[in-house]
């Protein structure tokens, strides 16, 4: 799956604050809830989304491997390398010199790591003795156009 990497977060360099509104009141996923009027605080999304700046960057998605755990062609995703990559994690990893995003699956030895998709009709990816895998970073957030995505 090709991956288009967009360059990493500069938080402190190159983005500039983006104060945007904060509502106090969440919004229900149920039913409705009363309109509230009240701004708690403003948000600036790269606050948000990078807690670590120098180790974190930003990757375009292709493909369908991921739609089951709502990551869409198209897709920004946000992705610190200074984490511990953990079994159920959600990956950027480099296989036969490869971009892919996958869940990592760890076992204990003798195992081997398995990247796993998230789409039933795809098969995991066996990591064979022998062959390296590199963990570029873990997926911190995703980010996507919800018009988009059902257009």
């Amino acid at each position: 799956m090709p991956i288009e990497f967009l360059g990493k977060a500069a938080l402190a360099d190159h983005a500039p604050a983006l104060a945007l509104p904060l509502y106090t009141e969440p919004v229900s996923a149920g039913f409705p809830s009363p309109a509230q009027d009240f701004i708690e605080r403003t948000l600036d999304l790269n606050e948000l989304c990078i807690e670590h700046p120098s180790a974190t960057f930003f990757v375009r998605v292709e493909g369908q491997s991921m739609i089951e755990a709502g990551i869409y062609p198209r897709d920004v995703l946000v992705v610190d390398c200074s984490l511990q990559a953990r079994s159920g994690d959600i990956v950027v990893a480099r296989l036969f010199d490869e971009f892919t995003v996958k869940e990592l699956e760890l076992k204990p030895p003798p195992s081997r790591p398995r990247l796993l998709p998230r789409n039933a009709s795809m098969q995991p990816i066996e990591v064979p003795d022998g062959t390296d895998l590199e963990i570029i970073g873990v997926v911190t957030f995703v980010l996507h156009n919800t018009r988009r995505q059902f257009q």
